[in-house]
């Protein structure tokens, strides 16, 4: 017989207490999704994972990639948690195709499915996930470029340069044509200007990013403005400062407060940031799997924003990101 969740038990999940590790000592969540351990952004993500299986006394497990946004990877390591029978899997969705199948067979199962970080581009139509938790890309890439051109020059041509860190992949192609689209909406209302916009396949290598984007800085001098999916663009802040060229002089603006793109912000190098909060993407799906297996709640999708990050805000951020949880 299904156990009903009291209001007071409840409560104790939201308030940290232990009073619900007999509704869910049975529970195995599995979070699989394609990015590698060496990625900052996703330890964020684990510790909000981590702090909600801890509160619901849960197993649990998140496994990552060997090689950062390996699709194939990902696909393997879903196949084999789902060998294992787990009540609830959590996974990206990078790909529209690639795991329709696995996460189809995996609801047929009686697997409870959300999508968290990345969504397919067609949400519930789609891929038979439950609910989506994670960011909106597009508006946080139209957003992204909006607060950037607070930052433009007041007059002169903008040369903008758009990285898609992971072509193909959902979340960078989707960002990029929200910060394409801003770009384009500027053009238009300021027919006046030169406004130039040039996309380029970065990568999501650190250092293969600062070169290929260093490069393009090289033949390319008269650049404005330099736009990253990802977080990535600190690196190539880096690459600039040992290169001697002063903050300010090409624009950086891109996504996630990890602690290098911190330090590169009170550097004067990156103006911009997008916050889409990971420590959410991690605990929300827990805490909606829990409901859905002990009282029937269907997972409903949670937007973790789009929040503005600029220099000034470095200061009241640093203690929450040396803790993980942003």
């Amino acid at each position: 017989m299904k156990k009903l969740l009291s209001s007071a038990a409840l409560g104790a999940i939201l308030a940290g207490g232990s009073a619900t590790a007999s509704f869910a000592d049975s529970m195995n969540i599995v979070f699989t999704h394609h990015s590698s351990a060496s990625n900052p952004f996703w330890q964020a993500v684990k510790k909000g994972f981590d702090d909600a299986c801890s509160k619901l006394e849960a197993s649990c497990q998140m496994i990552f990639t060997q090689t950062e946004g390996s699709i194939e990877q990902q696909s393997a390591n879903m196949q084999a948690a789902l060998a294992g029978k787990p009540d609830a899997l959590i996974t990206s969705i990078v790909d529209n195709n690639a795991f329709d199948q696995i996460i189809s067979d995996a609801r047929a199962a009686g697997v409870i499915v959300i999508a968290s970080n990345v969504d397919d581009t067609d949400g519930a139509k789609g891929n038979a996930r439950q609910a989506f938790i994670g960011q909106g890309f597009v508006p946080a890439g139209y957003s992204l470029g909006q607060a950037m051109s607070e930052s433009f020059p007041a007059e002169g041509p903008i040369k903008a340069l758009v990285g898609v860190s992971a072509p193909g992949q959902n979340w960078s192609e989707q960002r990029a044509a929200g910060v394409i689209k801003f770009l384009e909406e500027f053009k238009a209302a300021n027919p006046n200007r030169e406004v130039e916009i040039n996309r380029l396949d970065t990568g999501t290598d650190g250092a293969v990013v600062a070169d290929r984007v260093g490069a393009y800085l090289n033949a390319h001098p008269d650049t404005t403005v330099y736009f990253d999916t990802g977080l990535w663009h600190a690196g190539v802040a880096r690459a600039l400062a040992d290169r001697g060229v002063e903050p300010g002089k090409v624009l950086l603006g891109g996504f996630d407060i990890v602690a290098e793109v911190l330090q590169q912000m009170q550097a004067g190098y990156i103006q911009v940031e997008v916050d889409q909060q990971p420590y959410m993407q991690g605990f929300m799906p827990v805490m909606e799997a829990y409901l859905a297996k002990t009282v029937g709640l269907a997972p409903a999708d949670i937007d973790t924003g789009q929040g503005i990050v600029r220099p000034a805000d470095v200061p009241a951020l640093w203690d929450l990101s040396k803790q993980g949880l942003r």
